[in-house]
C-alpha cells in the first residue's frame, strides 16, 4: 500500500471543500423555497348551518389560488387524523387539535399534490389547491360548491372521506364538471388481527353510531347489508361508487400494520415490537404473517382491477400517507413501481394518459421505498400532518448533508 501524502493540495482541498459548502446551502436554499406556507381561513358564519368542530369552534381551510391554465380547476384535500367513537374520546378530542380550529396551526405547508411547484407537482401545481382541516373526529360531513375540473383527495381518515363524498360532490355539480376522487392510506380494511379478534368492526359501529354518520354512507351499499355501519369500510362501498376513483395505498399500511393486524392487544408480550419499528427486524415468520395483510389488501381491490375508470398505486413500502409528502410524492428517488412514481401515475390516470394501475411486489423486493414509520407507537397523526415525521432515508441524508457542510466550512 503506498503511504498516504500528507498535506498534498491544499489549494485544491480548500476549492473542493468550497464547492461542496456552495453546492449544498444552494441545496439547503431551495429546501426553504420549496416550503410553500398557507395560512388558515376561518368559516366564521358555519355554525348557523351547524356545521362546527367538536369543541364548537368553526370549520377551516388552507387556500393556495391556481393560475394560468389551472385557474379553473380545484384539488380538495381532506385532511387525516384519526377518529373518536364515544363521548369520552370525541370530549378529549375537542380539547386537541384535532377537534378544534382555535388549537390548530394557523399556517400549514404545502407540499407534495398540494406542491405550487411543476418540478416537484407537475400536473396539479397550477391548480386552486385546498386542504380542509379535520376536526370532527368522523371522517368530515361538510359541503363543498367548486366548479370546473375537480379531484377530491385525502389522507388517512380524509382518505376515507373521500369514499363518502365522492359521488354525492359530483351529483352536486352536475355533468359538465369533470370530478374525481384519490383516497390516500383511506383503504381501511375489515381484518381479523393475528389473535383472531375484530376490532375495527366495533370501533366504526360505535363511531357510525354515535356521530350520525350513517346518512353519509353509500345508500347502495346500505341496501345490500343488514349492518349499514360495515359500509364505513371502503371494500364494500367501492363497489357502488361511480365517479371515477384512485386508491393510493401501502400493502403494508403502517397505520393497518400498528393498530388493526397486529394492535398492543394481540402482543401483549411485545414480540412484535422491534418488528414494528424497524421492518428489517422482523423475523421470517413474521414477515409471513404480514404477507397476509398484503393479500387482504390485494383481494379486496381485486374489484376494481377490471373498471377502465379505476387507478391505483399499491406499493410495498411501510408507509402512511404518501401524496403529501414531497420525498413519496415526486423526488428523484421517490418510490416508484415499473419505473413510475406515485405522481406520475396519478396523473396519467386523471388525464387519461394511459394505463394507471401499478400493484408492487411483495416486501422486500421494492429498494425505491421510503418506509416511514413513526416514532410515536401510540399513534400516527403526525404522520398523516407531515409534521416531526421524514422516511429514514431523507432524515438521514439531511443529517450527512449538514454534517458534511459544517466539515467544508471548517475547512475554509
Amino acid at each position: 500500500m503506498a503511504p498516504r501524502r500528507r498535506g498534498a493540495c491544499p489549494a485544491a482541498a480548500v476549492f473542493v471543500a468550497a464547492v461542496v459548502a456552495v453546492g449544498f446551502a444552494a441545496e439547503a436554499a431551495d429546501m426553504v423555497q420549496e416550503r410553500l406556507t398557507v395560512g388558515m381561513t376561518i368559516v366564521a358564519d358555519a355554525a348557523s348551518t351547524g356545521a362546527v368542530c367538536l369543541d364548537g369552534s368553526p370549520p377551516a381551510y388552507h387556500l393556495h389560488r391556481g393560475s394560468g391554465a389551472g385557474a379553473r380547476s380545484w384539488l380538495l384535500q381532506f385532511e387525516g387524523g384519526g377518529w373518536c367513537n364515544d363521548v369520552r374520546s370525541c370530549t378529549e378530542r375537542a380539547g386537541t387539535r384535532r377537534g378544534s380550529t382555535r388549537l390548530m396551526t394557523k399556517v400549514e405547508v404545502f407540499s407534495g399534490i398540494l406542491s405550487n411547484r411543476p418540478s416537484m407537482n407537475p400536473d396539479f401545481y397550477n391548480w386552486n389547491r385546498v386542504k380542509l382541516r379535520y376536526c370532527d373526529g368522523g371522517s368530515f360531513s361538510g359541503d363543498s360548491e367548486y366548479k370546473n375540473g375537480v379531484l377530491l383527495s385525502g389522507c388517512s381518515a380524509g382518505g376515507l372521506a373521500t369514499f363518502f363524498h365522492c359521488d354525492s360532490l359530483k351529483e352536486r355539480l352536475g355533468g359538465a364538471t369533470t370530478v374525481k376522487c384519490l383516497s390516500d392510506a383511506g383503504f381501511f380494511l375489515d381484518l381479523t388481527d393475528i389473535s383472531g379478534n375484530n376490532n375495527m368492526r366495533k370501533f366504526f359501529s360505535s363511531l357510525v353510531s354515535l356521530q350520525g354518520v350513517q346518512k353519509n354512507l353509500n345508500k347502495d351499499c346500505q341496501n345490500s347489508t343488514d349492518c349499514p355501519y360495515m359500509c364505513f369500510f371502503p371494500q364494500y362501498a367501492l363497489p357502488d361508487i361511480r365517479t371515477p376513483y384512485f386508491i393510493l395505498n401501502s400493502a403494508y399500511d403502517v397505520y393497518q400494520f400498528h393498530h388493526i393486524f397486529v394492535p398492543p392487544s394481540s402482543d401483549p408480550g411485545g414480540q412484535w415490537s422491534r418488528c414494528k419499528m424497524d421492518p428489517g427486524a422482523c423475523s421470517t415468520s413474521q414477515i409471513a404473517t404480514l404477507q397476509g395483510l398484503r393479500t387482504a389488501m390485494l383481494t379486496s381491490l381485486k374489484q376494481i382491477e377490471g373498471e377502465p375508470e379505476a387507478g391505483m398505486f399499491v406499493n410495498s413500502c411501510f408507509a402512511h400517507c404518501q401524496s403529501e409528502l414531497q420525498d413519496t410524492w415526486f423526488e428523484p428517488d421517490s418510490p416508484m413501481i415499473h419505473d413510475k412514481k406515485i405522481a406520475e401515475v396519478v396523473g396519467d390516470w386523471y388525464f387519461e394518459r394511459g394505463a394507471a394501475k401499478e400493484i408492487d411486489c411483495a416486501y422486500p423486493c421494492d429498494s425505491t421505498c421510503h418506509n416511514l414509520i413513526p416514532s410515536d407507537q401510540d399513534g400516527i397523526s403526525d404522520a398523516q400532518s407531515g409534521h416531526q415525521f421524514c422516511s429514514i432515508r431523507i432524515c438521514r441524508k439531511m443529517i450527512i448533508y449538514m454534517y458534511i457542510l459544517l466539515i467544508a466550512l471548517q475547512i475554509i
